[in-house]
Protein backbone atom coordinates (compact mmCIF):
# COMPACT_ATOMS: atom_id res chain seq x y z
CA UNK A 1 0.00 0.00 0.00
CA UNK A 2 1.28 3.44 -0.94
CA UNK A 3 2.09 5.73 2.00
CA UNK A 4 0.06 8.94 2.01
CA UNK A 5 2.34 11.85 2.85
CA UNK A 6 0.27 14.93 2.05
CA UNK A 7 -2.44 16.27 4.31
CA UNK A 8 -4.69 16.99 1.33
CA UNK A 9 -4.47 13.40 0.07
CA UNK A 10 -5.10 12.03 3.56
CA UNK A 11 -8.11 14.32 4.06
CA UNK A 12 -9.60 13.18 0.77
CA UNK A 13 -8.94 9.49 1.42
CA UNK A 14 -10.36 9.52 4.96
CA UNK A 15 -13.03 12.16 4.32
CA UNK A 16 -11.81 14.32 7.19
CA UNK A 17 -10.96 18.00 7.40
CA UNK A 18 -7.65 19.22 6.00
CA UNK A 19 -6.75 20.60 9.42
CA UNK A 20 -7.26 17.22 11.08
CA UNK A 21 -5.29 15.45 8.39
CA UNK A 22 -2.47 18.01 8.64
CA UNK A 23 -2.27 17.35 12.38
CA UNK A 24 -2.01 13.60 11.72
CA UNK A 25 0.78 14.10 9.16
CA UNK A 26 2.70 16.40 11.52
CA UNK A 27 2.38 13.90 14.37
CA UNK A 28 3.52 11.04 12.14
CA UNK A 29 6.53 13.00 10.89
CA UNK A 30 7.56 13.88 14.45
CA UNK A 31 7.17 10.29 15.60
CA UNK A 32 9.27 9.06 12.67
CA UNK A 33 12.04 11.49 13.68
CA UNK A 34 11.87 10.31 17.29
CA UNK A 35 12.12 6.68 16.21
CA UNK A 36 15.17 7.37 14.05
CA UNK A 37 16.89 9.38 16.80
CA UNK A 38 16.09 6.90 19.54
CA UNK A 39 17.36 4.00 17.43
CA UNK A 40 20.62 5.78 16.59
CA UNK A 41 21.14 6.60 20.28
CA UNK A 42 19.96 3.17 21.48
CA UNK A 43 17.33 4.80 23.69
CA UNK A 44 14.75 2.51 25.23
CA UNK A 45 11.14 3.45 25.77
CA UNK A 46 11.90 3.51 29.49
CA UNK A 47 14.73 6.02 28.95
CA UNK A 48 12.54 8.20 26.74
CA UNK A 49 9.83 8.03 29.38
CA UNK A 50 12.24 9.11 32.11
CA UNK A 51 13.61 11.98 30.02
CA UNK A 52 10.17 13.17 28.89
CA UNK A 53 8.23 12.75 32.10
CA UNK A 54 5.69 10.51 30.34
CA UNK A 55 4.67 7.03 31.44
CA UNK A 56 6.55 4.25 29.64
CA UNK A 57 3.22 2.81 28.46
CA UNK A 58 2.36 6.20 26.92
CA UNK A 59 5.73 6.32 25.14
CA UNK A 60 5.22 2.80 23.80
CA UNK A 61 1.73 3.66 22.58
CA UNK A 62 2.82 6.86 20.88
CA UNK A 63 5.85 5.29 19.20
CA UNK A 64 3.80 2.35 17.97
CA UNK A 65 1.67 4.79 16.00
CA UNK A 66 -1.39 5.08 18.20
CA UNK A 67 -2.32 8.71 17.59
CA UNK A 68 -5.74 8.67 19.18
CA UNK A 69 -5.85 11.05 22.14
CA UNK A 70 -2.17 11.94 21.65
CA UNK A 71 -1.47 15.65 21.84
CA UNK A 72 1.31 17.46 20.05
CA UNK A 73 2.51 18.54 23.50
CA UNK A 74 3.20 14.92 24.48
CA UNK A 75 4.97 14.23 21.20
CA UNK A 76 7.07 17.37 21.60
CA UNK A 77 8.16 16.13 25.04
CA UNK A 78 9.46 13.02 23.26
CA UNK A 79 11.14 15.15 20.60
CA UNK A 80 13.10 16.91 23.35
CA UNK A 81 13.77 13.62 25.16
CA UNK A 82 15.35 12.27 21.96
CA UNK A 83 17.63 15.32 21.77
CA UNK A 84 15.78 16.89 18.87
CA UNK A 85 14.07 20.22 18.20
CA UNK A 86 11.05 20.79 16.00
CA UNK A 87 10.24 23.67 13.67
CA UNK A 88 7.02 24.53 11.93
CA UNK A 89 7.21 26.50 8.71
CA UNK A 90 4.16 28.33 7.41
CA UNK A 91 3.90 29.58 3.87
CA UNK A 92 1.23 30.83 1.53
CA UNK A 93 -0.85 28.05 0.04
CA UNK A 94 -0.46 27.38 -3.67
Amino acid sequence: MKKITSAAALAKKLKISRARSLEAVIKADLIDAILVASKSQALTHAELAKRSGLARSAVTGILSGSLQHVTLDRILHLVEAAGLTAEIKVHKAA
